[in-house]
């Protein structure tokens, strides 16, 4: 375990090391674990728990993840049940349907849940905002949670190179006293590189903030801000799209993963520092409230409710669809699906 002070915020990190697949296997021999859904999360988390040799089965419903689920190798009857089968049949339930899906499912695995079994999320949402979901779980089992920061489609691709994901824990309640345990096992077990505590609150709040934010609507909002001032002051797509986007994600965001957005800066032009170090703190003026104002509406749950009518609608997939093709669509990801197979790796 890494001990950390951050400015002065001490916090624990557990890492592989003090966790052992073997030894999470011994923590987890009399358990069989039941993951409901088969989205990203899903599919990726129940392949590496298999990969690993743990006792996983999974619980859909008969459609097309059924269908995955038999293409990639689980058995129906035996490591492939409907629902409520794999609920009964398991001692840790991971529930990892959509937050729609869970709203809907909930009844039918509340029923059936036993005294001792764990409740596992990777996403606080149904039980922070139980108002809206009626997510609440009985008093007699153990609620966790592990949520990789990462997409399902990351958590597997890195699990198959060899490393893992980071990911965030938490321990909702605690009945049988061997919650937190049960949990660090099973994120392991999933593949997770190391972990850092959190709580449900916590998770949801960042994870809703960030996902509207820096991880993907403010980096959407951004990208195209830049492209279309480029386009509209006579610059070809092919260098607005490389100026904006192609140098971001090929050459300067990776300097930022490996060593701090500092060492990327070292490794510009002095005249590129210059103009970054002067023109951020404009942009955190401005950006600043705006997140500040996403963070409000996220935790006093209208964000929640936004999504929760959204995704309940029959037509949902549908429109959501519509809604992607448009930025599908935009002349800047044109470019991009025309750029970037002239990559030299991809030549």
């Amino acid at each position: 375990m890494r001990e950390l002070d951050i400015s002065g915020f001490k916090e624990s990190i557990i890492e592989r090391s003090d966790y052992p697949i073997e030894q999470c296997k011994k923590i987890l021999k009399d358990e069989v674990t039941a993951i409901l859904g088969y989205g990203p999360q899903g599919r990726g988390q129940s392949l590496n728990m298999r990969d690993q040799g743990f006792d996983v089965i999974i619980g859909l419903r008969k459609g097309n993840s059924w269908d995955k689920a038999i293409l990639d190798g689980w058995e129906e009857g035996k490591t492939l049940f409907p629902i409520n089968e794999a609920v009964e049949k398991a001692t840790i339930i991971q529930f990892l349907l959509s937050d729609a899906g869970q709203i809907q499912a909930w009844p039918e695995v509340k029923s059936r849940l036993k005294e001792g079994d764990a409740l596992y999320f990777s996403h606080g949402f149904g039980v922070v905002f139980h108002q809206d979901t009626q997510i609440v779980p009985p008093d007699n089992i153990d609620v966790i949670l592990v949520a990789p920061k990462g997409s399902g489609l990351t958590v597997r691709n890195h699990f198959k190179e060899g490393r893992g994901i980071n990911a965030s824990f938490a321990i909702h309640q605690d009945f049988t006293k061997k919650a937190k345990k049960r949990c660090i096992a099973t994120a392991f077990a999933i593949g997770s590189g190391h972990l850092f505590e959190t709580s449900f609150k916590k998770e949801v709040h960042s994870d809703l903030t960030g996902e509207r934010c820096v991880l993907m609507g403010l980096l959407q909002g951004a990208f195209l801000a830049q492209y279309e001032v480029l386009r509209e002051n006579g610059h070809s797509p092919s260098e607005a799209y490389n100026e904006t986007i192609e140098e971001a994600l090929q050459s300067l965001y990776p300097l930022i993963s490996e060593k701090g957005m500092d060492w990327m800066y070292s490794n510009c032009s002095t005249t590129a520092q210059r103009g970054a170090l002067d023109w951020a703190p404009k942009f955190k003026e401005v950006l600043k409230p705006v997140i500040e104002d996403c963070y409000e509406k996220v935790v006093s749950g209208e964000e929640a409710r936004i999504s929760i009518k959204s995704n309940s609608k029959p037509n949902y997939r549908e429109e959501l669809e519509k809604e992607l093709q448009i930025i599908n669509n935009q002349e800047m990801w044109i470019a991009g699906r025309k750029l970037r197979p002239l990559r030299p790796e991809n030549l």
